[in-house]
């Protein structure tokens, strides 16, 4: 607890502490137009103003009034519109560009009065944000007139000093929550653009029915878009990832708060939305807006109010002025880390921010992330001189550094006035090294420090090791007390990260129920590296890897990054730029944890000596270990790591980490050896192809167990001892959330850690944590997907025609349920015996899922009053059970072998062809090539040479239409190139940016207010065609 008494706390908690929700009231059927009614009148209770405005007129009447009375300043007729035209609704600006004016600085614009002078105009007051105006308008109308694709007319949208910031979309209870998120998907391609775009200026979309209520930032629907754009996603229809990335609100203590009712008291309370929108958004330099989740809201004001009342009470320079944020892994704490160091920055009497971290690729892995959040908003260092330099320039607020390069800093500077300044100083990973001697020469260093610790595994009484400090052996020794927790239950019910599905493969025939104190004795350890056993662990993870991590099963599209070897080798973020782009990849990766540096040594070479005798069996493996990071410890725990040092190796250790390197050198053509820089650069480049998913399992003993973050990881293969931090952290690697393919980190244990397990989810979750953070037991999924598959063979059984809009409602849910469930049981090793459905049965289903899906979304777009669509359509799991153009092409030489008269073939062909989304649109090509064959010819040879002389063909026929398109449109040629190309390299058309209108034609001032607009959709309607017919050729 604290040694001070707060006497007075700031009332204005972006999150409340504590939510009672509203009593419940018994009432009769709410209709969408009464929970709007009801909605409008609580905003008003809150301090909102209500006003009947319609039209883009009053719109932009209004915007001038409320920026007039922000600015207290009185636009000329001239001025406005000018300024209006310039500055707010500039016609080459989209979303991007909008979402930048609103989120960095000050939002001050400039522009030139009639006179000549110039003069600032903010369109929010950051500082002071009680200066800023609330308003509610409903039933907002775009019409076709205005250049909307349809006549659209929008429900709730909250207007701050004028302009649309906020935009609320509803549905009546017991409709699905997803209708309104549709909607706004439908708003956005028909009509958000319309007019002068000013619901491009919308950061936060809310959605609601009532019952449940979810924000989401307008990034979520720019990916929608770029979903939409790309010719892929617009066949498939939509997939199920957007609608994942909206929110629920919580309270403080982490509790949700669905309701309408309720969230309007609480995120619409003034001072909580306009806190959201003026400091706890993020812009990122990949123009991402990022809003902070409540948790992280929570963590940051925790963090400033603690520093206020310690320098009030000036107790700074001791662990009373600090304390340490539990937020699970994977929750973020780097986004939160850096909002928090970006406002304490802020703050007039705090010097410094530092951001401490412990190890040299975190120092570099930290700063590219707070680079992705604004570019140069902290300084990194690749020596203590250049520490040295940054510590003493004022302009250097926030620093990140290592506590290596800090502790020498501080040995060689005694006298630094630095020592004396108050300054904050923050922890990433704080359940490490640094309690210790170096965390003891920190804190006697700076006289006027407050410490906060980010963790997401606390050092407790229960887990503390036996440190050389007694007085630095937990979390809150070192730190100071607990501020806020954010568990591991929390953070999977919030669905920030995915659960573990927890395997125990027993390989002895009995392990001795042996007291603790025996645990660990050599002996026994001794016994778990015979080669019997080394042998049947590699023979198991050999035989299961596909089935584990869906190789060669399950596909989706990754940013990959293509110039790794540049990258590890740079000595400087700044000096290389990381080039990335979308590709197909299929299934996960792994990691393996091993005992020791002998049981990695012996499982390299059982993997070599078992994929040599059987090549079908081949994975990309990778060995990485150092002295001290991964001996065995005594208790269990994990000990940090240590990328920069093998200089303390045994010879022999260090020799055979050398051959390792050479096998990876010889797979990857790189070139890298246990010496210190270059075995720096080989951590660096394992991490990056990890994350690539270009190595298949890595096998380490204690390295990338903690603080490694890759999403494309799903299978923690254990021959480890693990427990508490140690165990939570390990298991963490795998449940970072990619796409719905990935549904759950996979651990495979070969040792019995069950005990394990449940006191370290009862320590860092609570005691009923297990039934949430590990999935349900085999029988019970396989019961739903039998009882599911049941009801689809009974209720729609084959060749029979699903009739009715319901009833195809109804085929989609429930196939998509079945996809979702089957998705889960395919990584059991039991599954492929108790497939109730056949491969025959499935592909058939699929390909009437996939007809049924077209058609809906052929009739939405046709019918612009369609709107009641919540079918989510699982298209990432259509295409992980898809088969590829391989499979095709073997039935093909089959037909062909037979001497073309299996007619049945050729049904096996089109049923294959219809239940995959790609090969559909490449039907008619593999239909031509079929009827083209003779007998006497090499199938596969022959598809080479007509893929060539098609691809020749179709390039041709682009060409020309490419040159149509510009004559057309009297676009401006080499930007209308380039345009295209871009396209083709990021896989959709994007119709926001500078870049669509920038290959534009100017359009007369006599022309029609909407003839831009018109111009452009006609444009992006005529690029789209184009980039279908070619995209993937």
């Amino acid at each position: 607890m604290s040694q001070y008494n707060i006497i007075a706390q700031n009332t204005e908690n972006t999150v409340v502490s504590e939510y009672t929700p509203l009593p419940k009231r018994a009432e009769a059927y709410q209709s969408e137009a009464q929970l709007e009614k009801e909605f409008i009148r609580l905003l008003c209770e809150v301090g909102y103003t209500y006003l009947p405005i319609h039209t883009e007129a009053d719109l932009v009447a209004n915007l001038r009034k409320q920026l007039e009375k922000l600015n207290n300043y009185q636009f000329t007729d001239g001025e406005w519109e000018r300024f209006f035209q310039q500055n707010i609704a500039n016609a080459n600006e989209g979303i991007k560009e909008k979402t930048r004016r609103i989120q960095d600085g000050d939002t001050a614009q400039a522009f030139k009065r009639d006179t000549g002078e110039s003069k600032n105009i903010r369109l929010l007051d950051k500082k002071c944000i009680h200066n800023n105006t609330l308003q509610v308008i409903n039933q907002y109308t775009v019409s076709q007139a205005e250049g909307a694709a349809h006549d659209n007319r929008y429900d709730v949208t909250i207007l701050v000093n004028g302009l649309p910031l906020v935009h609320v979309e509803l549905k009546r209870r017991g409709v699905a929550i997803r209708e309104a998120f549709n909607q706004i998907n439908r708003y956005k391609r028909d009509s958000f653009w319309a007019g002068s775009g000013l619901f491009d200026y919308v950061q936060i979309f809310v959605i609601s029915n009532g019952t449940n209520t979810k924000y989401y930032s307008n990034t979520t629907r720019l990916g929608h878009i770029k979903d939409f754009n790309s010719s892929a996603a617009r066949k498939r229809g939509k997939t199920s990832n957007s609608f994942e990335f909206t929110s629920f609100w919580a309270d403080a203590k982490n509790r949700i708060i669905p309701d309408l009712m309720d969230f309007t008291k609480t995120f619409f309370a003034k001072a909580t939305i306009l806190n959201i929108l003026t400091k706890y958004c993020v812009f990122t330099s990949e123009e991402l807006l990022l809003v902070m989740r409540p948790y992280q809201i929570v963590a940051t004001e925790r963090i400033l109010n603690r520093i206020e009342i310690a320098t009030n009470y000036k107790r700074y320079g001791t662990v009373q002025g600090g304390g340490y944020i539990f937020h699970t892994t994977g929750s973020g704490k780097t986004l939160t880390s850096f909002k928090t160091a970006q406002l304490v920055a802020d703050l007039p009497y705090i010097s410094k921010v530092l951001f401490v971290v412990d190890r040299k690729d975190l120092d570099y892995q930290t700063m590219k992330e707070y680079d992705r959040f604004e570019k140069g908003a902290a300084n990194g260092n690749t020596s203590t001189a250049i520490l040295t330099r940054q510590l003493s320039d004022p302009n250097a607020k926030i620093i990140i550094t290592t506590i290596q390069k800090l502790a020498i800093f501080i040995k060689k500077n005694a006298n630094h006035p630095l020592a004396d300044k108050q300054v904050v100083i923050i922890f990433d990973e704080c359940h490490r090294s640094q309690f210790g001697e170096m965390h003891l020469a920190i804190t006697n260093y700076f006289k006027k420090y407050h410490l906060f610790g980010f963790t997401g595994t606390p050092i407790f009484t229960d887990n503390a090791g036996n440190g050389k400090i007694p007085t630095l052996r937990t979390t809150e020794q070192a730190f100071g007390e607990q501020l806020h927790a954010y568990t591991i239950v929390d953070a999977i019910n919030d669905k920030n990260v995915l659960p573990f599905r927890v395997d125990y493969v027993q390989t002895m025939k009995e392990e001795p129920d042996i007291d603790d104190k025996q645990v660990w004795d050599i002996k026994r350890e001794e016994t778990f590296l015979t080669p019997e056993r080394i042998t049947l662990v590699t023979e198991y993870i050999l035989e299961r890897f596909n089935q584990k991590t869906y190789r060669n099963e399950k596909s989706y599209t990754f940013n990959v990054l293509q110039n790794i070897g540049e990258v590890a080798s740079a000595k400087r973020q700044d000096d290389v730029e990381e080039i990335k782009r979308q590709q197909r990849v299929s299934g996960f990766n792994s990691i393996f944890a091993v005992s020791s540096i002998t049981a990695a040594k012996l499982y390299y070479e059982e993997f070599k000596r078992q994929m040599a005798a059987d090549p079908s069996k081949k994975l990309r493996i990778a060995l990485i270990y150092s002295y001290g990071a991964n001996e065995e410890e005594a208790d269990g725990i994990l000990d940090e790591e240590n990328s920069e040092d093998t200089s303390a190796l045994d010879q022999s250790s260090r020799d055979f980490l050398d051959m390792a390197i050479c096998d990876y050198n010889l797979m990857f053509h790189t070139n890298y050896s246990t010496d210190s820089d270059r075995f720096q650069s080989y951590y660096k480049d394992i991490s990056l192809r990890m994350k690539n998913k270009e190595l298949d399992l890595l096998i380490v003993v204690n390295m990338f167990l903690t603080g490694f973050d890759a999403t494309t990881l799903n299978t923690l293969w254990v021959d480890k001892n693990l427990k508490m931090h140690g165990l939570i952290q390990a298991y963490s690697r795998t449940n970072r959330i990619l796409n719905s393919v990935k549904t759950f980190g996979n651990i495979v244990c070969f040792r019995d850690l069950r005990q394990e397990v449940d006191d370290a989810l009862a320590l860092f979750g609570d005691k009923d944590a297990k039934g949430t953070v590990v999935l349900k037991p085999y029988a019970e999924y396989l019961a739903a997907y039998t009882e599911k598959v049941s009801q689809l063979l009974k209720r729609f059984p084959l060749g029979e025609e699903i009739v009715g809009e319901q009833a195809q409602k109804d085929f989609l849910t429930l196939f998509g349920s079945i996809l979702r469930l089957r998705n889960i049981l395919q990584a059991f090793d039991d599954f492929s015996n108790d497939d109730v459905l056949s491969l025959r049965d499935l592909q058939d289903y699929q390909s009437l899922y996939i007809d049924l899906y077209q058609q809906r979304r052929s009739h939405e777009e046709a019918d612009k009053e369609i709107i009641n669509d919540d079918v989510v359509f699982e298209a990432e799991l259509v295409k992980q059970i898809e088969v590829n153009i391989d499979y095709i092409l073997e039935l093909v030489a089959k037909y062909h072998d037979g001497h073309m008269e299996d007619k049945s073939i050729l049904a096996d062909i089109s049923r294959t062809i219809m239940s995959s989304p790609d090969l559909r649109s490449k039907k008619d090509l593999i239909d031509s090539f079929v009827e083209s064959l003779s007998s006497g010819t090499d199938v596969q040879r022959d598809w080479k040479e007509y893929i060539v002389r098609k691809k020749q063909e179709e390039f041709e026929l682009l060409v020309q239409q490419f040159e149509r398109i510009v004559s057309e449109e009297h676009l401006k040629t080499g930007l209308a190139e380039q345009f295209i190309i871009d396209c083709f390299k990021e896989g959709y058309v994007d119709t926001d940016g500078t870049r669509i209108v920038s290959m534009l034609p100017p359009v007369s001032r006599f022309a029609p207010s909407n003839a831009y607009e018109l111009m452009k959709s006609r444009v992006v309607e005529r690029f789209r065609q184009y980039f279908d017919r070619f995209v993937g050729m």
